[in-house]
């Protein structure tokens, strides 16, 4: 997360992570939250700075970049996890 400290960061991750699981709809614990979150953060900052060349400042800028990118990581499991026969 851009310009966020470590504490910060997993913070701010651990949110992000639980917010997208309430969008979502689905139930993880607090460290997959947290993973959730901070990777979302980069895969969120990564396609904005593909996208647009710049990424959201400050906590509520990388709140808002990490819940989209961890809403994105999930719907990405779901479809991977959809398609595979068990």
């Amino acid at each position: 997360m851009e310009g966020l400290g470590w504490i910060l960061s997993i913070i701010v991750g651990a949110l992000a992570g639980w917010i997208a699981e309430k969008i979502m709809k689905t139930n993880q614990g607090l460290l997959m939250n947290i993973v959730l979150g901070i990777v979302g953060a980069v895969v969120g900052n990564f396609l904005l700075m593909l996208i647009f060349g710049a990424t959201m400042g400050g906590i509520f800028g990388q709140l808002i970049v990490a819940v989209i990118g961890a809403c994105l990581l999930i719907a990405i499991v779901r479809a991977i996890r959809g398609r595979r026969t068990v």
